[in-house]
């Protein structure tokens, strides 16, 4: 029998943290309702989960910083609020979040979403999952840069996201709608976000924005990766 997969959910009212929990448990997971963010950062440690359903107005601690403090962990996460704004939307996927969804909604959406972010994280990579270009090596599994002069850097796992197609489709012409497509959405928030993220991947890889060496923009709305990849296993020597 396959394990249950354990989601920890950070909701102060009752009523909807119970309703998530109950949707969750229905689809075979294993749930734990929190109701503060600091029992999260406590649980966690003790038993890392597969996904955190993370709501953004918690009385303890706001929801984006719980996020951010989540980043290194690995953790999927979900966000589930009641800002709609597309500004909120956007900050929440770049420091962390792997999807966004806005109170009211269908618990089988929620459901959706959580398996979608799930699948995404759990495909497999083979044996190869380190990019390696112009000296710089680019570890998919430890969300992780290091540049030539051995500086490692982290990635969101946006970020990382982003990459990985650059770096699987090197010399490649690549266009707007597919990179929203390969992210799981094609939504305002993300169409945005995907700008946001190409500007921080610049400035972590010392691409300048007016002369670019690795992402370079095409045509206004499609991008290439203008840099041969070779591939090692994680481990390997450079």
């Amino acid at each position: 029998m396959t394990a249950r997969k354990l989601v920890l959910i950070v909701e102060d009212d009752l009523e909807v943290g119970q309703l998530i929990a109950r949707t969750l448990a229905a689809h075979q997971f294993d749930v734990e309702h929190l109701t503060r963010g600091g029992e999260l950062l406590a649980r966690v440690k003790q038993r890392r989960p597969a996904a955190c359903i993370i709501d953004l107005g918690l009385p303890d601690i706001d929801g984006l910083q719980l996020i951010r403090k989540l980043e290194d962990t690995g953790v999927a996460i979900l966000a589930v609020t009641g800002r709609g704004d597309v500004a909120d939307r956007i900050l929440g996927l770049e420091i962390g979040a792997d999807d966004y969804l806005v109170k009211p909604f269908e618990p089988r959406e929620l459901v959706a979403r959580l398996n979608s972010i799930l699948r995404r994280m759990t495909r497999e990579l083979g044996p190869q999952t380190v990019a390696c270009f112009a000296g710089w090596q680019f570890d998919l599994e430890a969300l992780c840069l290091t540049s030539p002069e051995q500086t490692r850097i982290r990635l969101s796992r946006a970020e990382a996201q982003l990459l990985e197609l650059f770096v699987r489709a090197p010399n490649r012409v690549l266009s707007r709608d597919h990179l929203l497509d390969a992210c799981g959405t094609a939504e305002e928030a993300f169409d945005r976000s995907i700008d946001v993220r190409i500007s921080r991947l610049r400035q972590k890889l010392g691409d300048p924005p007016h002369k670019p060496q690795f992402i370079r923009t095409v045509y206004g709305s499609e991008y290439l990766f203008a840099s041969p990849v070779e591939w090692a296993k994680s481990g390997d020597p450079p």
